[in-house]
């Protein structure tokens, strides 16, 4: 009877034993606010995407150094150089939009004082097409030109994309919500650059971080957010480089 005993503590220890230890993951909450000037009160920075890329700043250097120094054309900039009107300007700007797909297309934007040319245009050849009223308004970016409908976001993601294949393979990547609040999940411990790669545009700056943040084992999304702003303050633990737009060439 001991003997079985002392075999049946031995196969339990050795199940054991064999069994693989998991590495505790941590997550990070990220919660941006910008001001676009200093009159103007903070407020989330929504749909905005964030990266983290594993190890320090200056392991990362070169890296970092190629997403400070890297030349983009602005959106006003981009839309001004395809001979998009000046209405059209406003309601990307009114929504923080890369292309006409980032809000709907109401009414009144289609005809009347506040139309925008380029939408009423595609909306009369949509009518002709489906001659429906409101199918015609839902499906009249498909009437719009390329350059005009998204190709500033096409040109965007090129240079995102370029900037990943530098990276390496292991980055993480989240979008803030309508409030500038994210997640990061399952984060091994270690330290990180957190970045958004490709500036961001307020109403006449623009702004880069690129911050080391350190993932403990257990953190938890439950703790305090990592707070991220172009301003300096208290909390603030990632506070962004801002430069001025560049003035757009004129053709």
């Amino acid at each position: 009877m001991r003997l079985a005993f002392v075999a049946l503590l031995l196969t339990v220890t050795v199940v054991l034993a064999q069994q693989p230890t998991t590495t505790q993951t941590g997550v990070l909450r990220l919660r941006v606010r910008v001001k676009a000037d200093d009159s103007s009160p903070l407020r989330g920075l929504a749909r905005k995407r964030f990266f983290l890329i594993p190890g320090t700043l200056e392991q990362n250097r070169v890296f970092i150094t190629a997403v400070e120094q890297q030349s983009l054309t602005t959106r006003d900039c981009y839309y001004q150089q395809h001979k998009a009107s000046a209405e059209l300007i406003t309601w990307l700007k009114g929504g923080d939009c890369e292309s006409v797909y980032c809000r709907s297309i109401e009414k009144e934007f289609v005809s009347g004082p506040k139309a925008v040319p380029e939408f009423a245009s595609a909306f009369a050849a949509s009518q002709k097409e489906f001659r429906d009223d409101e199918t015609a308004r839902h499906w009249l970016t498909t009437n719009l030109p390329p350059d005009v409908r998204d190709g500033f976001y096409r040109t965007r993601k090129a240079a995102l994309d370029a900037l990943l294949k530098q990276a390496g393979p292991t980055v993480y990547s989240v979008m803030t919500d309508r409030n500038g609040t994210a997640y990061f999940t399952d984060l091994g411990p270690g330290t990180y650059v957190l970045s958004n790669l490709v500036p961001t545009e307020l109403d006449q700056t623009l702004v880069t971080w690129n911050c080391e943040v350190k993932v403990n084992p257990g953190d938890l999304a439950t703790e305090k957010p990592y707070l991220v702003s172009n301003r300096k303050e208290k909390t603030v633990k990632c506070v962004g480089v801002e430069k001025p737009k560049p003035v757009c060439a004129v053709n």
